[in-house]
């Protein structure tokens, strides 16, 4: 099981070149990546890509690629005549018209005139940068995905603490749940027996109203629904890596069948239980929230 929250970095060196990558992701219901890198590789956005694809399958992912290539032919300066041309001219006629103002304009004013001097990198081999790029996201990835492992068996051990608590308020409403109908036939009789005390009471019309009771409170099917998913809750958390998508369509189910023991209910212990029982469930909610 892994976290959706986690850092990792990787850097290549070799032949002058260095490239780092830095991926950072929190958690997205969906794989979401924003990737920035400079922008005479975005023909290799494709790779990028699909290399993190490949690695993460879900959260909100921020990728940070740098590269340098620290070798003399790398750098490149141009310089765009025709525009230094038009400045100076410009210079000239703004002299002739503004006579009084001193003409100051000099070579070291046309090279900080705007893009007069272009300084730009050689063309890089996309081809060989491919690979270096699929290289360094890959350890990235790799670090990223340890660290989303260490936090995911940490998410994991809480879960299950608090699916043990999930079963333990099962079991009382189960324990409860049979006195119910017991409790109510006495309450029933008592009251009507108050009511008309010196009237025959009709034993199989009271029968009747309690069964009607019983039928209408009966949480027996929501009860072994709710043991069902806790056994798979805890399966999934063993066996499952990409455990996310399935916990978080499985505690919808749980928090259904806590609410149809709420509204069933007709017992102060069991809706309270109940109630205790939706908040551990909306923890565990929360939680899940955060597994890939």
């Amino acid at each position: 099981m892994k976290s959706m929250t986690g850092y990792g970095k990787a850097e290549y060196k070799e032949n002058g070149i260095t490239v780092s990558v830095e991926l950072r992701t929190v958690n997205n219901r969906f794989l979401d990546l924003n990737a920035k890198y400079p922008r005479s590789f975005i023909a290799l956005d494709d790779v990028i890509r699909k290399t993190v694809q490949n690695n993460v399958k879900r959260g909100k992912l921020d990728l940070f690629l740098n590269y340098k290539n620290e070798a003399e032919s790398d750098v490149q300066v141009e310089v765009d005549l025709a525009l230094a041309k038009s400045y100076y001219n410009a210079s000239k006629i703004l002299s002739e018209e503004f006579i009084e103002l001193k003409n100051d304009f000099t070579l070291n004013t046309l090279l900080k005139s705007p893009d007069v001097v272009k300084q730009t990198q050689a063309e890089v081999k996309l081809e060989e940068m491919s690979k270096i790029f699929e290289l360094v996201i890959n350890d990235a990835c790799k670090n990223l995905n340890e660290m989303r492992e260490f936090e995911g068996q940490k998410l994991k051990a809480d879960m299950l603490s608090r699916i043990d608590v999930v079963e333990t308020l099962v079991n009382k409403i189960a324990t409860r749940a049979p006195l119910i109908k017991q409790e109510y036939a006495k309450k029933l009789s008592d009251r009507v027996s108050e009511i008309l005390s010196n009237v025959q009471v009709d034993e199989s019309r009271l029968l009747q109203e309690v069964a009607i009771f019983a039928d209408k409170s009966n949480i027996d099917e929501e009860l072994t629904r709710l043991n069902s998913h806790i056994s798979q809750f805890r399966k999934i958390c063993d066996d499952d890596k990409e455990a996310g998508k399935r916990l978080d369509f499985l505690i919808q189910e749980f928090n259904r069948e806590a609410n149809t023991v709420c509204s069933k209910s007709n017992d102060i212990v069991v809706t309270d239980t109940a109630l205790a029982l939706k908040c551990e469930i909306e923890k565990l909610r929360e939680q899940i929230q955060n597994v890939e």
